[in-house]
């Protein structure tokens, strides 16, 4: 049954004013087109809706009858149309968004606060978790958009857009003697130390591993698993050292931070999407208010310590 809005929109109007001028004038058509919406709607029904009867329109049983659904149909067609409209203009909507445990410390509080500031009717769900296991939502479509550190756009279909370059320190517990009396440290004095691991998952424990085995040397473990805010907490207990960003360090009295000889080491945070699907409208002003957020940041010099835009 094809059964257009305009035409049930059409058949109200005249049930509600008895009157095929008066409703053409209220809709803003002509007469003859209104009476072909008419028609047109009782051939797809088969049966007449309207008489005439001493010069006032009736409705006859079976439009006693559409009457309602008609009602019902039209309603739900102007509620659609202005959900559409509010999530074309982000005024309302779902948000899917996934972000690392260190960046959730200090970025997408105040970042999330901007956004639901501009855009109070979106809906966000946050899912905090490692950049590999991240990247693999976002490539399933779990996600719209996801903070991850390193590179995960070759394998994995996505977009990578890079945001920040985050420096790397040699944590160790405050509470013991520190690891040099010179202003830094070059990785290999750090070949007979234990090593507290991130997770399998997170992009600390890659990266550890590589900037370790680049300096001639396989870190050795002593102790395995945990996220970040676990490893920070693991070494302020004295059971190995690690390599931290330095804006984590920074904030923990626990923990001595060594900057590493040159070169040292960073990570880059970035933002990832999927390549084969476009944004949101909710995604796309997220990524929006990001670039302002940023931009911000870094004008009035309100970066962490160790933190660079790129």
């Amino acid at each position: 049954m094809d059964m257009r809005p305009q035409q049930l929109q059409a058949f109200l109007t005249v049930a509600q004013t008895r009157h095929f001028t008066h409703a053409a004038e209220e809709l803003g058509v002509t007469q003859p087109s209104l009476s072909k919406q008419i028609q047109a709607l009782e051939t797809e029904l088969g049966a007449p809706l309207l008489t005439r009867s001493r010069g006032r329109i009736e409705l006859t049983d079976a439009g006693h009858t559409l009457l309602p659904h008609a009602r019902r149909i039209t309603a739900a067609h102007a509620a659609a149309r202005a959900d559409i409209d509010d999530v074309l203009a982000v005024r309302a909507g779902h948000l899917r968004l996934g972000a690392t445990p260190s960046l959730c410390a200090w970025l997408i509080a105040p970042l999330l606060t901007r956004y639901t500031e501009a855009h109070p009717g979106v809906t966000v769900t946050l899912t905090e978790d490692g950049s590999g296991p991240l990247a693999e939502r976002l490539a399933a479509g779990d996600l719209d958009l996801a903070f991850t550190a390193g590179d995960t756009g070759h394998d994995t279909g996505l977009t990578v857009q890079p945001l920040l370059a985050e420096a790397l320190v040699v944590a160790s517990a405050a509470h013991l003697p520190p690891l040099t009396r010179q202003a830094y440290i070059g990785l290999t004095q750090l070949r007979e130390q234990a090593f507290v691991l991130p997770a399998h998952g997170y992009d600390l424990r890659d990266l550890t591993i590589t900037t370790c085995e680049a300096a001639g040397f396989t870190p050795r473990t002593g102790v395995d698993g945990g996220a970040t805010d676990a490893v920070a907490s693991l070494v302020a207990a004295g059971l190995g050292i690690a390599l931290l960003p330095a804006m984590i360090t920074a904030g923990r009295p626990g923990l001595r931070a060594t900057p590493l000889a040159p070169p040292g080491a960073s990570r880059t945070i970035a933002l990832a999407a999927r390549r084969d699907a476009p944004l949101t409208k909710a995604a796309g002003a997220f990524a929006a208010c990001l670039d302002e957020h940023l931009t911000d940041l870094h004008a009035w010099g309100r970066l962490p310590e160790g933190m660079r835009a790129v």
